[in-house]
């Protein structure tokens, strides 16, 4: 997935988080589920959120296409 990320988006960095359990937000106890999200420099403070500056906006279907596409073409 590392991989698909940085040929389609081009980042400066991956964040790489796991949830262990319902407390830690798995939402189901014995569960765990990872998140890998692309990032840039500067692109997380809360004005740049809030002011739309860093971000690749993006609809979350075109986004799951594209992901989708390099998966099955093999990234």
């Amino acid at each position: 997935m590392e991989v698909v990320l940085r040929d389609l988006y081009h980042p400066d960095g991956i964040n790489l988080g796991m949830n262990f359990g319902e407390g830690a937000g798995a939402g189901v106890a014995g569960h765990v589920h990872m998140h890998i999200l692309p990032r840039w420099v500067a692109d997380a403070n809360f004005v740049s959120v809030m002011e739309r500056r860093g971000l690749q906006p993006e609809a979350l279907d075109v986004t799951w296409q594209r992901i989708r596409k390099a998966l099955s073409q093999g990234a």
